[in-house]
């Protein structure tokens, strides 16, 4: 009877311990005598008791880690870094279990070469930069870690999935230094700004000056050749006109001479009238008259001689 009982609970316990569940997003790694066997998918799976032994289970989904460490630049400023990293096995293929599975004893040994791996390739990415270019080359930081850490990673079984950068901060005598130059920067490009709105304001003002002068003096051209126009007309009005009435007293048996003394009583009258007390000093006297005509007719005899 006992001994019955004895191989009912054997059969029971060999029956539980063949039969294995792997959680999803994990897969086991048997062993036979230390020796890899196999890879157990995730859900319900059987193993050979006592002889296959699960060695480790692998987690494939994505990890994350924080990092903090510090940089320094080539012109010797201190850059502190805060990151996080996101990375996860390469694939569930058998080979990349292996690598997983045996190249490091633990996951804190792991975890330690990979943050100083990280690390490394940042700082010698960093000691080639000033420090005023380290700020705005955040991507090329990223960027230059996958390159060189790709490789490493793959040889471990792993796949660097994401590097993100978020912050960058540097002593604080060095921040207050940049301040003041950001500031003075700021500064100089306000003045040079102003410098060059007052040269455009006083050009345009400059420019504006000479079109005015310019059609001014255009306009004054125009009016005066409209004036000298007017002169003319007036001239040859006037001409005209004194033939007419020369013509129309001599035919009457009158004097010329009255046609004059009435535009020399007229002009004296138009001095008068639109002098607007400006003082003219004008003989208005017959004898006065006599003497400005014998003038007049000196100078007209004067210009028909030159002319000849």
């Amino acid at each position: 009877m006992y001994f019955v009982l004895i191989i009912f609970v054997a059969a029971i316990l060999i029956i539980l311990t063949s039969v294995q569940t792997v959680q999803q997003g994990t897969v086991s790694v048997i062993t036979v005598f230390g020796k890899y066997k196999r890879i157990m998918q995730p859900g319900l799976n059987l193993k050979i008791p006592i002889i296959e032994q699960v060695y480790k289970r692998i987690s494939i989904q994505n990890r994350s880690v924080e990092l903090e460490f510090q940089a320094v630049t080539i012109d010797q400023a201190n850059v502190y870094f805060k990151s996080m990293l996101l990375f996860s096995v390469m694939d569930q293929e058998d080979d990349t279990i292996q690598r997983v599975a045996f190249k490091f004893f633990s996951e804190k040994d792991l975890m330690q070469a990979l943050i100083r791996t990280i690390e490394g390739s940042i700082r010698a990415f960093v000691a080639s930069k000033k420090q005023a270019e380290v700020l705005a080359s955040r991507k090329e930081i990223v960027d230059f870690v996958k390159d060189q850490i790709d490789h490493t990673l793959s040889t471990w079984g792993y796949h660097l999935q994401d590097l993100q950068i978020n912050d960058i901060t540097f002593d604080q005598a060095i921040i207050e230094s940049m301040s003041k130059v950001v500031a003075s920067n700021n500064l100089k490009a306000a003045a040079e700004n102003e410098g060059q709105a007052l040269l455009i304001t006083k050009t345009k003002a400059a420019e504006a000056e000479g079109n005015a002068i310019k059609i001014s003096a255009e306009a004054e051209k125009q009016a005066a050749l409209l004036r000298g126009e007017g002169v003319a007309l007036f001239r040859q009005a006037v001409a005209k006109g004194m033939s007419n009435a020369a013509e129309e007293m001599k035919q009457a048996n009158l004097d010329t001479n009255v046609i004059l003394f009435s535009m020399w009583t007229e002009a004296v009258k138009n001095f008068a009238e639109y002098g607007k007390g400006n003082v003219i000093f004008l003989d208005g006297s017959p004898n006065g008259m006599e003497a400005t005509m014998k003038q007049i007719q000196a100078m007209m005899i004067k210009k028909e001689n030159e002319a000849k």
